[in-house]
């Protein structure tokens, strides 16, 4: 596959997921490589001259009145990498680190940061060699910027801290040694320009919303698996009542439902078995297009933020000018990822009262926990309990975490974006959603197997459901389900339902 090109301006979405779990390999443009050079011959020109420049020639933060002189630049720089490198908790996945690799190179490739072309190649080659290095995922505030976790990204760099090499966990020094790379010793500005930034909570969020966007659709095909499931009514997503309420994902969604149910001998009209249904079935469209509506909104803003200069201060070659500014503050990125949390919080808590509905016969007209032989079995009766418990966290991990600041830094970092703190919230808000969706998957084809046949589902719900079956057999009698749950979940994290759906379909807006 050819290599993602990188200037700091044109990185997509798209290209994040093919670097970050496809492996695909990262090169500079030469138009990058112009501009960083330019960038770095006015950081030299200053720390040459000793003029007193925030960064390049002083301390950080609350010590940026101490001038550090030109023979203690290198010091400066690799002791703030060791003094701030005080993240904690499990490390981020190797995915995850790769994402953050390859955003911290498309930043400073956007040549405003003043870091040396070497320093820059060298993260480059990491990341295409194959050197993860181990970021833990506590310590950041998200102002300025991602500056602990970062800090052991770039341990690494000069045969420090720990990395992931070839499967295993290693010395930094060693995964260098091994992938044929030579550490760099930093120089003047390149400490900072490397961890003064939001590539941390961006990497995260570029992840979860990607993921987010396929969630979505598997909500839709989960919903009208429902609908078929308890004969429900087609009559509330027809067009002309969503044009009266112009929304486009409104709009969208109710035209995939019909597109999803179309030909079907399940689903009925508004008075055939009832007037209309509960809110959970009729309101689909308008529930789950909010949800949309925020997704689209969050994936504006990372698409906008991975191609950003997030770090302090920014070197302007052109004016030969160094300003010092606060581009590294994560707020554009913390309340769209708390923004994110909530609706996807709100996908699974949808669903989850779907599943209610499939399990209680008061509501379903199906068998109890849809088993036959009830009592001496209990079917999926602890399924909604599993999907109970998981909306019920959720609930907790949406509450926003950008409402909240703790100064640092004696007070000169008074205001901080607990960004990393939401884009980590929001990302186990999104595992707990698709194993509700697993379950709402499962629960609908047991109740399609207890009320109707396969062929008389709809177009795209009978491709849905052959592809349930394909890997999970009827429940005829108890057995350990979280085998079951755990086979749905890799149908949704493997893309399998939603690629036959849309093939069978198309694709769903």
């Amino acid at each position: 596959m050819n290599p993602i090109l990188i200037d700091g301006n044109s990185l997509t979405l798209e290209d994040v997921i093919k670097v970050a779990r496809e492996g695909v390999k990262v090169e500079l443009t030469d138009d990058a490589v112009k501009k960083v050079k330019e960038a770095r011959a006015v950081v030299d020109h200053f720390v040459e001259q000793e003029e007193v420049v925030y960064g390049i020639t002083t301390g950080f933060g609350e010590l940026s009145n101490v001038y550090i002189s030109k023979d203690k630049t290198e010091d400066l720089q690799k002791n703030l990498i060791i003094s701030h490198s005080c993240a904690v908790g499990e490390a981020f996945e190797e995915e995850v680190a790769r994402a953050v690799m390859l955003l911290r190179a498309n930043a400073l490739a956007k040549g405003v940061s003043g870091i040396r072309l070497k320093t820059l190649n060298t993260l480059i080659e990491m990341l295409n060699q194959g050197v993860h290095p181990v970021i833990p995922q506590q310590g950041s505030l998200g102002a300025s910027g991602d500056l602990a976790p970062l800090s052991h990204m770039v341990l690494v760099m000069f045969g420090e801290g720990e990395a992931f090499y070839q499967g295993e966990r290693i010395s930094g020094k060693e995964a260098m040694e091994k992938a044929g790379i030579e550490p760099v010793q930093l120089k003047a500005k390149e400490g900072l320009a490397l961890i003064n930034g939001t590539q941390i909570m961006t990497a995260v969020g570029a992840l979860t919303v990607y993921d987010a966007i396929n969630l979505a659709k598997i909500a839709e095909i989960s919903s009208a698996l429902t609908v078929e499931a308890l004969n429900g009514i087609t009559d509330a997503f027809d067009e002309k009542v969503h044009q009266a309420r112009p929304h486009k994902h409104q709009i969208n969604c109710a035209k995939n439902l019909l597109k999803l149910t179309e030909g079907s001998e399940s689903t009925t009209r508004q008075g055939e078995v009832r007037v209309q249904d509960a809110y959970t079935l009729r309101c689909l469209p308008q529930i789950h297009s909010a949800s949309k509506d925020a997704i689209e909104y969050v994936k504006e803003k990372v698409e906008v933020e991975i191609n950003s200069a997030t770090d302090n201060p920014l070197i302007f070659a052109e004016e030969n000018q160094v300003i010092s500014g606060g581009n590294f503050h994560g707020q554009p990125m913390a309340l769209p990822l708390d923004f994110l949390g909530m609706a996807l919080a709100e996908l699974a808590n949808v669903a989850e009262r779907r599943i209610e509905r499939l399990v209680n016969p008061t509501l379903s007209g199906l068998p109890p926990f849809l088993i036959d032989d009830g009592g001496v079995n209990s079917g999926f009766m602890i399924t909604q309990y599993s999907a109970a418990s998981l909306v019920s966290e959720n609930k907790v991990l949406a509450h926003p975490a950008s409402v909240d600041s703790i100064p640092s830094s004696a007070n000169k970092e008074d205001h901080v974006s607990m960004g990393t703190t939401a884009a980590r919230q929001t990302k186990q808000i999104l595992d707990n959603a698709k194993n509700v969706l697993a379950i709402e998957l499962m629960a609908a084809a047991q109740a399609i197997d207890l009320r109707i046949e396969a062929e008389q589902l709809g177009k795209g719900t009978q491709v849905a459901y052959k592809k349930i079956r394909e890997s999970i057999d009827k429940l005829t009698e108890d057995r350990i389900m979280y085998l079951d749950i755990n086979q749905s979940a890799s149908l949704i994290e493997e893309n399998v339902i939603v690629e036959a759906v849309e093939e069978a379909v198309g694709q769903l807006d």
